[in-house]
């Protein structure tokens, strides 16, 4: 799934914050004060998000391109990131030295509902340990602004932790920003924080710039703005609703 890195720029005023490095891959993701952004450069990126932006997608192939674009977004997300332990195995012929991913430190996976169900479902095919708590947040339509009503998450986190949050649309960023406060204030740290979406604009990118440097995030796609009501365009619409078909 790995392409060479290439630098990819908005045009927008947002692109040009300090805050913010925007790229292919991250060349050092995980020594960086600034907040990443990491668009992977790869075809079945913009196969699937072709699949998904598609109105006349129906739900269950709807639902299967997000989990893909999800899949895709994990990987690149653990790359050089999960810790690993080294040992030695017995194959049929021989002896020979092996990397594994340690079984004792489980990623903590934080889908918010219920659209953020979707992009981890093939998790488990990425990461070998997880351990997953849901959180619910539900938008004002008239003020945009996020209310909590579902949180399973555990009492405390140490620095130490790697957490991967996933919300398909990253539009105002007042969800994002709620759930990334809450994992903070019980001690997560920031540098060990990973945000899948599949697609995002300008304005939540320079909220979450800005309160959390040192944030990496992983999107199929920026697009350049939101319509008057918090949408993004273009977009793929509501993501819950043609997962779900409740549309």
């Amino acid at each position: 799934m790995g392409s060479a890195p290439r630098s990819c720029r908005l045009t927008s005023v947002a692109a040009r914050k300090r805050t913010i490095t925007y790229a292919a891959q991250a060349p050092d993701p995980n020594k960086s004060s600034q907040m990443l952004v990491i668009v992977p450069p790869h075809v079945l990126v913009k196969h699937n998000l072709a699949i998904a932006r598609n109105k006349d997608t129906p739900s269950g192939a709807f639902r299967a391109a997000i989990g893909e674009l999800g899949k895709i977004l994990i990987y690149e997300a653990v790359r050089d990131w999960l810790p690993t332990v080294d040992l030695q195995i017995e194959t049929p012929v021989g002896v020979a030295d092996a990397t594994v991913v340690d079984p004792t430190k489980p990623v903590a996976l934080v889908p918010i509902l219920r659209a953020g169900l979707v992009p981890l479902e093939q998790a488990s095919s990425v990461i070998p340990v997880s351990i997953t708590y849901h959180v619910g947040y539900v938008r004002d339509e008239e003020t945009l602004e996020a209310s909590l009503y579902l949180n399973k998450l555990p009492p405390s986190f140490t620095p130490e932790d790697q957490i991967i949050v996933s919300d398909p649309m990253l539009a105002t960023g007042g969800t994002m920003i709620a759930c990334l406060k809450d994992l903070v204030s019980r001690g997560a740290s920031v540098q060990n924080i990973r945000v899948i979406s599949i697609v995002a604009a300008p304005p939540a990118l320079t909220k979450l710039g800005d309160e959390f440097p040192g944030l990496k995030v992983y999107t199929a796609m920026i697009d350049p703005e939101l319509n008057d009501v918090g949408y993004i365009i273009p977009g793929l619409g509501d993501a819950g609703d043609r997962a779900f078909g409740t549309v």
